[in-house]
């Protein structure tokens, strides 16, 4: 299997191609709910939209990657990557091939490049090839061996993975290890029901012929060619492994996995954006609502030179050790990662007699002796008075007593088992296993005028990621319902910003509901807050308007014309070719009382 445009120099280039040959190409057709086509199609115009869909099932030329500039200078790690493209051979395949569907052929330029936009000096680009015509060769009397694989594991090798076992779905029989095989996609299709599904049972024996069911739905979803590193046997016994090395692609981008680690950081240009937009300044205290996988959380860090304090959530366990783990990577220290929902990130004003609780119990896990805890509780409302706690520990008779000292009398007996709750609460020592750092920190939120900034990449329906091979599973409804989800974190947000704070709100979609129709909601519930310019700006502008919904019993307000300018919307159909994505900053301002 060869590129088309490397035939000249390729020995089995001048063989025939196999029978059906044209079958084996890659021009996906992005499927949508007839609704949500429609809804997308009154928001971009139907032509508009309709590149956009192609632009989402294909990924970008081209991998964008951030340096780490407190441990390596732009033009340094450019001399290393381009030092290991030469020592790997990265480069093969990518300079002088024909692009197909392209603007243009690939010019012979070099392969790592400094960004082109201004104020991301942080930044490079790495050059990538595609879509390359493939031709998959044969004896005559042989069919061509076939694997089929999942859409999440096509997505993966159309941006340089490699086949794992998880993502195998079927498999030609008589497939030894060192076979070559042609690497297909399944894709979800209409059932009876209504739904979508695949259709295909894992382990599936494929017999190359026009007979399988699933023969015709493979027409032009054919990712590449690979080398089989098991059996067919072996593929669907064991758990985990790679199944199929991948020798040609239909997308070629050099992979960076491992490389000049807690140095760069593999990550979408708009993402790095957003970072900047944030604006971060050194000693100022930043809160990363929604932080997992860390990208952001370290761009911020970075920017602020590693000076002040950089809060990063998520609910999840695991994804919180991944941002620690990165921050540990490159070095960060201000960064302090937390297991909160962010829906739950303000703490209610009621608990500060408990923070203080809290603290005093701590003292006295490192303090045998008798002590006296003084604990400052601050009125957060304007008809409340501040009061004092003293927790006062009697050490004789193991007896731990709170006391107000506005009544002095007033004596809460604390129990030993409510104690030692809270000290099991407090420890992050080794876990099961007897391993260190296996426990993450919890929090209980924060209290309203805690930040200088707030950076909400909010969770949203990721309709802007590339490539993305079915759409389907996004309905009007469940659109909707992603835009209250993100309206309540955006509530949550306001309430953290101290006046003359900032908030930068973010998402990886293209739907106007979860970005324009956001900002309306937050200018026209919130009159302190004011949109305002970006820099770097990158994106275009917003959508103006709005859209009926729902046989027009509900209007969708998105942005004015001049609200649009101050935004940043990326195109996956520009010139920019990135994902999908939006963004918006907002001024804080002093709240009315």
């Amino acid at each position: 299997m060869d590129s088309s445009s490397s035939s000249s120099h390729s020995p089995s280039a001048a063989a025939a191609p196999a029978p059906d040959a044209g079958r084996y190409t890659f021009s996906p057709k992005l499927r949508w709910q007839p609704e949500v086509e429609e809804y997308f199609a009154a928001a971009y115009g139907r032509d508009r939209f309709a590149r956009i869909s192609e632009a989402l099932a294909r990924p970008s030329r081209y991998s964008c990657i951030r340096v780490n500039t407190l441990k390596s200078s732009t033009d340094a790690v450019m001399h290393k990557l381009m030092d290991l493209v030469c020592e790997n051979g990265l480069s093969d395949g990518i300079y002088g091939m024909e692009i197909v569907g392209g603007d243009q052929p690939h010019e012979q330029s070099s392969l790592v490049r400094k960004c082109p936009y201004a104020g991301l000096e942080n930044v490079l680009f790495v050059q990538g090839s595609g879509p390359h015509v493939l031709n998959y060769n044969s004896q005559p009397d042989q069919s061509v061996k076939e694997v089929i694989v999942s859409r999440k594991c096509a997505e993966s090798v159309l941006r340089g993975a490699q086949v794992f076992v998880p993502g195998v779905l079927a498999c030609s029989s008589h497939v030894e290890k060192g076979d070559k095989v042609a690497v297909s996609v399944a894709i979800e299709q209409p059932v009876k029901d209504g739904g979508w599904a695949v259709g295909i049972t894992r382990g599936t024996v494929l017999q190359g012929l026009q007979s399988d069911v699933h023969y015709e739905e493979r027409n032009g979803l054919y990712i590449g060619q690979g080398t089989s590193a098991m059996p067919r046997s072996g593929i669907f016994r064991v758990p985990h492994g790679i199944a199929v090395e991948m020798t040609e692609r239909v997308y070629k981008l050099p992979s960076f996995n491992d490389v000049l680690e807690g140095e760069i950081f593999l990550q979408n240009l708009p993402s790095v954006v957003a970072a900047h937009v944030l604006d971060p300044q050194p000693g100022e205290r930043i809160l990363d609502m929604c932080a997992a996988p860390g990208g952001k959380t370290t761009a911020i860090a970075i920017l602020m030179r590693d000076k002040g304090e950089v809060v990063a959530l998520d609910r999840s366990h695991n994804k919180v050790m991944d941002i620690l783990k990165l921050a540990s990577e490159m070095d960060l220290n201000c960064i302090k990662a937390y297991k909160l929902d962010a829906l739950k990130s303000v703490r209610k004003t009621d608990e500060a007699t408990n923070v203080g609780m809290g603290e005093a119990i701590k003292t006295l896990a490192e303090d045998s002796g008798p002590c006296h805890v003084t604990v400052d509780v601050r009125a957060t409302n304007v008809n409340e008075e501040s009061s004092t706690t003293t927790v006062v520990v009697q050490s004789e008779t193991e007896q731990l007593f709170s006391v107000d000292d506005k009544n002095p009398e007033s004596r809460k007996y604390v129990s030993k088992a409510e104690l030692r709750k809270n000290l099991r609460r407090m420890k992050n020592g080794p876990g099961r296993n007897n391993c260190s750092g296996g426990r993450v920190e919890k929090s209980k939120g924060f209290f309203p005028n805690s930040f200088d900034r707030v950076l909400l990449d909010a969770p949203c329906s990721a309709l802007g990621l590339r490539p993305r091979l079915f759409a389907g599973e996004e309905t009007l409804e469940s659109l909707k319902t992603h835009a209250k989800y993100q309206r309540r974190m955006f509530d949550q947000a306001v309430k953290l910003v101290r006046p003359g704070g900032v908030i930068v709100y973010s998402t990886c979609t293209i739907n106007p509901g979860e970005n324009e129709a956001l900002v309306r909601y937050a200018l026209d519930t919130y009159k302190f807050l004011s949109l305002v310019s970006q820099h770097p700006k990158v994106g275009g502008p917003g959508i103006v308007g709005s859209c009926e919904l729902f046989n027009k019993t509900y209007t969708e307000e998105w942005l004015t014309e001049h609200e649009a300018e101050l935004v940043q919307r990326f195109d996956p159909s520009s010139p920019v070719d990135t994902i999908g994505f939006f963004i918006a900053k907002f001024n804080v301002g002093e709240r009315q009382v």
